[in-house]
Protein backbone atom coordinates (compact mmCIF):
# COMPACT_ATOMS: atom_id res chain seq x y z
CA UNK A 1 0.00 0.00 0.00
CA UNK A 2 1.52 3.11 -0.89
CA UNK A 3 1.59 5.92 1.18
CA UNK A 4 -1.17 8.03 -0.32
CA UNK A 5 -3.51 5.06 -0.22
CA UNK A 6 -3.04 4.72 3.56
CA UNK A 7 -3.40 8.03 3.84
CA UNK A 8 -6.63 7.71 2.16
CA UNK A 9 -7.57 4.70 3.89
CA UNK A 10 -7.14 6.30 7.51
CA UNK A 11 -9.13 9.76 6.59
CA UNK A 12 -12.09 7.16 5.45
CA UNK A 13 -11.94 5.47 8.37
CA UNK A 14 -12.14 8.64 10.32
CA UNK A 15 -15.01 10.28 8.25
CA UNK A 16 -17.16 6.68 8.57
CA UNK A 17 -16.86 6.76 12.34
CA UNK A 18 -17.92 10.57 12.37
CA UNK A 19 -21.09 9.44 10.59
CA UNK A 20 -21.66 6.79 13.23
CA UNK A 21 -21.25 9.18 15.63
CA UNK A 22 -23.82 12.09 14.24
CA UNK A 23 -26.16 9.30 13.47
CA UNK A 24 -26.41 8.16 17.08
CA UNK A 25 -26.44 11.59 18.03
CA UNK A 26 -29.29 13.40 15.80
CA UNK A 27 -27.68 16.47 15.32
CA UNK A 28 -25.35 18.81 13.88
CA UNK A 29 -21.79 19.30 15.67
CA UNK A 30 -20.44 23.04 14.90
CA UNK A 31 -16.43 23.48 15.54
CA UNK A 32 -14.80 26.38 15.21
CA UNK A 33 -11.52 26.96 14.33
CA UNK A 34 -9.36 29.81 15.99
CA UNK A 35 -6.46 29.62 13.66
CA UNK A 36 -5.93 31.86 9.94
CA UNK A 37 -3.52 29.16 8.67
CA UNK A 38 -6.40 25.87 9.78
CA UNK A 39 -8.89 28.18 7.67
CA UNK A 40 -6.73 27.89 4.64
CA UNK A 41 -5.33 24.76 5.14
CA UNK A 42 -9.01 23.02 5.22
CA UNK A 43 -10.15 25.14 2.13
CA UNK A 44 -6.83 24.35 0.11
CA UNK A 45 -7.28 20.33 1.02
CA UNK A 46 -11.03 20.07 0.47
CA UNK A 47 -12.07 18.98 3.96
CA UNK A 48 -15.14 20.78 4.12
CA UNK A 49 -16.15 18.43 1.14
CA UNK A 50 -15.31 15.15 2.90
CA UNK A 51 -16.77 15.80 6.19
CA UNK A 52 -19.73 14.63 7.10
CA UNK A 53 -22.97 16.89 6.30
CA UNK A 54 -23.70 17.14 10.15
CA UNK A 55 -20.19 18.36 11.11
CA UNK A 56 -19.89 22.63 10.38
CA UNK A 57 -17.20 24.53 10.75
CA UNK A 58 -16.99 28.09 11.29
CA UNK A 59 -14.11 30.35 11.32
CA UNK A 60 -13.06 32.50 14.51
CA UNK A 61 -10.71 35.26 15.09
CA UNK A 62 -7.74 33.87 13.84
CA UNK A 63 -6.36 36.01 11.30
CA UNK A 64 -4.15 38.59 13.52
CA UNK A 65 -4.34 41.11 10.87
CA UNK A 66 -7.93 41.07 10.35
CA UNK A 67 -8.67 41.52 14.36
CA UNK A 68 -6.33 44.91 14.38
CA UNK A 69 -8.45 47.63 15.06
CA UNK A 70 -9.22 50.56 12.46
CA UNK A 71 -7.34 53.24 14.90
CA UNK A 72 -4.42 50.83 14.43
CA UNK A 73 -3.95 51.25 11.15
CA UNK A 74 -4.72 54.89 11.28
CA UNK A 75 -1.79 55.34 13.76
CA UNK A 76 0.66 53.18 11.62
CA UNK A 77 -0.78 55.57 8.62
CA UNK A 78 0.21 58.94 10.75
CA UNK A 79 3.38 57.74 11.53
CA UNK A 80 4.38 56.53 8.02
CA UNK A 81 3.57 59.84 6.95
CA UNK A 82 6.48 61.86 9.55
CA UNK A 83 9.87 62.72 7.43
CA UNK A 84 11.81 60.55 10.36
CA UNK A 85 9.67 57.75 10.23
CA UNK A 86 10.66 54.28 8.14
CA UNK A 87 7.98 51.43 8.65
CA UNK A 88 8.55 48.31 8.59
CA UNK A 89 5.95 45.42 8.63
CA UNK A 90 4.81 42.12 7.27
CA UNK A 91 3.59 42.31 3.74
CA UNK A 92 -0.26 41.61 4.72
CA UNK A 93 -0.72 44.89 6.64
CA UNK A 94 0.02 47.23 3.46
CA UNK A 95 -3.56 46.60 1.74
CA UNK A 96 -5.37 46.39 5.28
CA UNK A 97 -7.97 49.76 5.11
CA UNK A 98 -7.81 52.25 7.84
CA UNK A 99 -10.60 54.97 8.07
CA UNK A 100 -9.86 56.59 5.50
CA UNK A 101 -6.36 55.10 3.35
CA UNK A 102 -3.97 52.35 4.05
CA UNK A 103 -0.36 51.91 4.03
CA UNK A 104 -0.28 51.32 0.06
CA UNK A 105 -1.46 54.46 -0.53
CA UNK A 106 0.81 56.30 1.87
CA UNK A 107 3.92 54.31 0.08
CA UNK A 108 2.67 55.51 -3.09
CA UNK A 109 2.21 59.00 -2.01
CA UNK A 110 6.02 58.77 -0.79
CA UNK A 111 6.18 57.54 2.61
CA UNK A 112 9.21 55.06 3.71
CA UNK A 113 7.21 51.69 4.14
CA UNK A 114 9.62 48.75 3.86
CA UNK A 115 8.67 44.85 3.87
CA UNK A 116 10.46 42.67 6.34
CA UNK A 117 10.34 39.03 7.23
CA UNK A 118 11.00 39.21 10.62
CA UNK A 119 10.86 42.13 13.37
CA UNK A 120 15.03 41.17 13.62
CA UNK A 121 15.26 42.51 10.41
CA UNK A 122 14.45 45.90 10.95
CA UNK A 123 17.33 46.21 13.23
CA UNK A 124 19.78 46.64 10.51
CA UNK A 125 17.79 49.62 8.82
CA UNK A 126 17.60 51.06 12.14
CA UNK A 127 21.23 51.16 12.34
CA UNK A 128 21.91 52.46 8.93
CA UNK A 129 20.16 55.03 9.55
CA UNK A 130 20.40 56.49 12.92
CA UNK A 131 18.83 59.94 12.00
CA UNK A 132 15.55 58.19 11.34
CA UNK A 133 13.36 56.17 13.32
CA UNK A 134 12.27 52.79 12.24
CA UNK A 135 9.04 51.15 13.29
CA UNK A 136 8.06 47.87 13.45
CA UNK A 137 4.56 47.14 13.38
CA UNK A 138 4.00 44.11 15.91
CA UNK A 139 0.48 42.70 14.97
CA UNK A 140 0.26 38.73 15.90
CA UNK A 141 -0.53 36.65 18.27
CA UNK A 142 1.26 34.46 20.78
CA UNK A 143 3.25 32.86 17.67
CA UNK A 144 5.37 35.75 17.10
CA UNK A 145 5.50 37.84 20.03
CA UNK A 146 8.88 36.08 21.28
CA UNK A 147 10.40 37.06 18.07
CA UNK A 148 9.22 41.24 18.63
CA UNK A 149 10.75 40.51 22.47
CA UNK A 150 13.59 39.50 21.12
CA UNK A 151 14.31 42.30 18.74
CA UNK A 152 13.11 44.76 21.52
CA UNK A 153 16.24 43.22 23.49
CA UNK A 154 18.75 43.07 20.80
CA UNK A 155 18.01 46.72 20.47
CA UNK A 156 18.47 47.09 23.66
CA UNK A 157 22.10 45.60 23.90
CA UNK A 158 23.33 46.92 20.16
CA UNK A 159 22.35 50.26 21.56
CA UNK A 160 19.81 51.30 19.11
CA UNK A 161 17.76 54.08 19.94
CA UNK A 162 15.87 54.50 17.49
CA UNK A 163 14.20 51.33 16.99
CA UNK A 164 10.59 50.98 18.04
CA UNK A 165 7.40 48.75 18.46
CA UNK A 166 3.97 49.78 16.91
CA UNK A 167 2.35 47.39 19.21
CA UNK A 168 -0.76 45.42 18.56
CA UNK A 169 -0.17 41.56 19.82
CA UNK A 170 -2.83 39.81 20.91
CA UNK A 171 -3.76 36.69 22.96
CA UNK A 172 -5.97 33.82 22.11
CA UNK A 173 -7.72 32.47 25.38
CA UNK A 174 -9.00 35.35 26.58
CA UNK A 175 -10.58 36.33 23.17
CA UNK A 176 -12.25 32.78 23.37
CA UNK A 177 -13.69 33.38 26.80
CA UNK A 178 -14.97 36.71 25.55
CA UNK A 179 -16.77 34.68 22.46
CA UNK A 180 -18.30 32.36 24.91
CA UNK A 181 -19.44 34.89 27.31
CA UNK A 182 -20.79 37.17 24.84
CA UNK A 183 -23.67 34.68 24.21
CA UNK A 184 -23.87 34.97 20.03
CA UNK A 185 -20.93 32.17 19.16
CA UNK A 186 -22.71 29.02 19.59
CA UNK A 187 -20.10 25.91 19.02
CA UNK A 188 -19.71 22.11 20.27
CA UNK A 189 -15.88 22.30 20.19
CA UNK A 190 -12.77 24.22 19.00
CA UNK A 191 -10.06 23.09 16.35
CA UNK A 192 -6.81 25.24 18.78
CA UNK A 193 -4.27 26.70 17.12
CA UNK A 194 -1.22 24.78 17.00
CA UNK A 195 1.13 27.42 16.15
CA UNK A 196 0.07 29.23 19.31
CA UNK A 197 0.28 26.36 21.08
CA UNK A 198 3.78 25.46 20.55
CA UNK A 199 4.63 28.99 22.65
CA UNK A 200 1.96 28.74 25.21
CA UNK A 201 1.63 24.97 25.44
CA UNK A 202 -2.13 23.37 25.99
CA UNK A 203 -2.55 23.84 29.36
CA UNK A 204 -3.71 27.70 29.02
CA UNK A 205 -6.61 26.03 27.08
CA UNK A 206 -7.91 24.17 30.27
CA UNK A 207 -10.58 26.38 30.76
CA UNK A 208 -12.82 26.06 28.47
CA UNK A 209 -13.37 22.17 29.37
CA UNK A 210 -13.79 23.35 32.86
CA UNK A 211 -15.15 26.21 32.95
CA UNK A 212 -17.96 25.83 29.70
CA UNK A 213 -17.71 22.04 29.63
CA UNK A 214 -16.25 22.48 25.72
CA UNK A 215 -14.05 20.67 23.72
CA UNK A 216 -10.73 21.11 22.15
CA UNK A 217 -8.20 20.10 20.51
CA UNK A 218 -4.60 21.07 19.11
CA UNK A 219 -3.93 20.04 15.06
CA UNK A 220 -1.07 20.55 12.89
CA UNK A 221 -1.78 21.89 9.72
CA UNK A 222 -1.65 19.11 6.94
CA UNK A 223 -4.73 17.55 6.10
CA UNK A 224 -4.44 14.25 7.73
CA UNK A 225 -3.31 15.95 11.15
CA UNK A 226 -6.23 18.33 10.64
CA UNK A 227 -8.87 15.57 10.19
CA UNK A 228 -7.85 14.07 13.00
CA UNK A 229 -8.40 16.50 15.80
CA UNK A 230 -11.79 17.21 14.33
CA UNK A 231 -12.40 13.50 14.44
CA UNK A 232 -11.27 13.86 18.04
CA UNK A 233 -13.54 16.58 18.81
CA UNK A 234 -16.13 14.43 17.38
CA UNK A 235 -15.69 11.50 19.28
CA UNK A 236 -15.94 13.87 22.76
CA UNK A 237 -19.02 15.25 21.55
CA UNK A 238 -20.32 12.73 20.93
CA UNK A 239 -19.90 10.80 24.20
CA UNK A 240 -20.31 14.34 25.75
CA UNK A 241 -17.07 14.95 27.53
CA UNK A 242 -14.86 18.22 27.22
CA UNK A 243 -11.27 17.70 27.60
CA UNK A 244 -8.11 19.50 26.08
CA UNK A 245 -6.23 16.81 23.80
CA UNK A 246 -3.14 17.38 21.68
CA UNK A 247 -3.66 15.84 18.16
CA UNK A 248 0.16 17.93 17.27
CA UNK A 249 2.32 15.81 19.69
CA UNK A 250 5.07 16.13 17.41
CA UNK A 251 5.50 19.86 18.10
CA UNK A 252 3.30 20.67 20.85
CA UNK A 253 3.87 20.40 24.81
CA UNK A 254 1.96 20.93 27.80
CA UNK A 255 4.18 23.17 29.65
CA UNK A 256 5.01 24.99 25.78
CA UNK A 257 8.03 26.23 25.19
CA UNK A 258 9.50 28.07 28.19
CA UNK A 259 12.23 29.96 26.92
CA UNK A 260 9.54 32.05 24.40
CA UNK A 261 6.89 32.70 27.10
CA UNK A 262 9.71 33.75 29.51
CA UNK A 263 11.13 36.27 26.33
CA UNK A 264 7.33 37.23 26.24
CA UNK A 265 7.24 37.75 30.45
CA UNK A 266 10.22 39.72 30.14
CA UNK A 267 9.36 42.18 27.95
CA UNK A 268 5.52 42.16 27.95
CA UNK A 269 2.45 42.44 30.11
CA UNK A 270 -1.22 42.01 29.73
CA UNK A 271 -3.51 44.49 28.42
CA UNK A 272 -6.48 45.70 27.04
CA UNK A 273 -7.11 46.00 23.55
CA UNK A 274 -9.34 46.43 21.30
CA UNK A 275 -10.48 43.61 18.52
CA UNK A 276 -12.43 44.73 15.44
CA UNK A 277 -15.88 43.22 16.34
CA UNK A 278 -15.41 42.42 19.73
CA UNK A 279 -14.56 45.88 21.25
CA UNK A 280 -12.13 46.01 23.87
CA UNK A 281 -11.44 42.83 25.76
CA UNK A 282 -9.28 43.02 29.34
CA UNK A 283 -5.56 41.11 29.41
CA UNK A 284 -6.06 39.78 26.07
CA UNK A 285 -3.36 41.73 24.73
CA UNK A 286 0.45 42.72 24.99
CA UNK A 287 1.93 46.16 26.29
CA UNK A 288 5.90 46.61 26.92
CA UNK A 289 6.22 47.03 30.66
CA UNK A 290 7.64 50.16 31.81
CA UNK A 291 11.27 49.03 31.79
CA UNK A 292 10.96 48.62 27.69
CA UNK A 293 8.77 51.83 27.07
CA UNK A 294 11.05 53.72 25.10
CA UNK A 295 10.92 51.02 22.45
CA UNK A 296 7.25 51.31 22.25
CA UNK A 297 6.73 54.42 19.66
CA UNK A 298 2.80 54.96 21.10
CA UNK A 299 4.34 56.40 24.18
CA UNK A 300 7.19 57.78 22.71
CA UNK A 301 5.64 60.11 20.40
CA UNK A 302 1.44 59.54 21.08
CA UNK A 303 -1.19 60.93 18.90
CA UNK A 304 -4.28 62.63 19.42
CA UNK A 305 -7.25 60.29 20.33
CA UNK A 306 -9.48 60.12 17.23
CA UNK A 307 -12.69 58.76 16.54
CA UNK A 308 -12.92 54.79 16.99
CA UNK A 309 -13.88 52.74 13.99
CA UNK A 310 -14.70 49.76 13.10
CA UNK A 311 -14.91 48.95 9.67
CA UNK A 312 -16.25 50.67 6.36
CA UNK A 313 -19.94 51.07 5.75
CA UNK A 314 -21.60 47.38 5.10
CA UNK A 315 -18.35 45.63 5.54
CA UNK A 316 -19.43 42.86 8.23
CA UNK A 317 -15.61 41.56 8.80
CA UNK A 318 -16.51 41.62 13.05
CA UNK A 319 -19.21 39.18 12.69
CA UNK A 320 -17.49 37.24 10.28
CA UNK A 321 -14.38 37.08 13.13
CA UNK A 322 -16.92 36.10 15.93
CA UNK A 323 -18.76 33.25 13.73
CA UNK A 324 -22.20 34.97 13.65
CA UNK A 325 -22.08 34.72 9.92
CA UNK A 326 -20.39 33.49 7.22
CA UNK A 327 -18.70 35.52 4.30
CA UNK A 328 -21.55 35.16 1.94
CA UNK A 329 -24.00 36.27 4.26
CA UNK A 330 -22.47 40.12 3.80
CA UNK A 331 -23.62 41.83 1.04
CA UNK A 332 -20.41 43.33 -0.35
CA UNK A 333 -18.91 39.64 -0.67
CA UNK A 334 -17.75 38.82 -4.13
CA UNK A 335 -19.56 42.22 -5.16
CA UNK A 336 -18.10 45.32 -4.37
CA UNK A 337 -15.01 43.47 -1.81
CA UNK A 338 -12.54 41.04 -3.96
CA UNK A 339 -9.23 40.73 -3.25
CA UNK A 340 -8.15 43.25 -5.72
CA UNK A 341 -10.15 45.79 -3.73
CA UNK A 342 -10.73 44.98 -0.85
CA UNK A 343 -13.31 46.70 1.49
CA UNK A 344 -12.66 44.61 4.86
CA UNK A 345 -9.38 43.19 6.32
CA UNK A 346 -11.05 39.74 6.21
CA UNK A 347 -10.90 39.76 2.21
CA UNK A 348 -6.83 41.47 2.32
CA UNK A 349 -5.46 39.26 4.41
CA UNK A 350 -3.88 35.91 2.89
CA UNK A 351 -5.14 34.31 6.43
CA UNK A 352 -8.64 36.02 5.80
CA UNK A 353 -11.59 33.95 5.98
CA UNK A 354 -13.82 36.26 3.56
CA UNK A 355 -10.20 36.14 1.67
CA UNK A 356 -9.85 31.89 1.64
CA UNK A 357 -13.81 31.30 0.69
CA UNK A 358 -13.38 33.67 -2.03
CA UNK A 359 -9.89 31.99 -3.46
CA UNK A 360 -11.57 28.35 -2.89
CA UNK A 361 -14.88 28.81 -3.77
CA UNK A 362 -13.91 29.51 -7.56
CA UNK A 363 -17.02 31.31 -8.10
CA UNK A 364 -19.51 29.44 -6.52
CA UNK A 365 -19.36 30.08 -2.67
CA UNK A 366 -21.15 26.93 -1.90
CA UNK A 367 -18.71 25.84 0.85
CA UNK A 368 -19.63 25.51 4.79
CA UNK A 369 -22.49 25.50 5.98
Amino acid sequence: MTRAQETQRRAAEMVAEMRRILAAQGKKIRIMEVCGTHTVAIFRAGLRQILPEGVELVSGPGCPVCVTADDYIDAAIAYAGMEDVIITTFGDMLKVPGTRSSLAEAQAAGADVRIVYSPLDALPIAAEHPEKKVIFLAVGFETTAPTEAAAVLAAKAQGLGNFFLLSAQKLVPPVMRALLDGGETHVDGFLLPGHVAVVTGTATFDFLAQEYHIPGVVGGFEPLEILRAIHMLVRQIGMDEARIENAYETVVRREGNPVARAAIDRVYEPATVRWRGLGEIPASGLSMREEYAQYDFARVRPLAAGAVGDGRHGCRCGEVLRGAIVPRDCNLFGRACVPEHAVGPCMVSVEGTCAAWYKYGGGRFRYGA
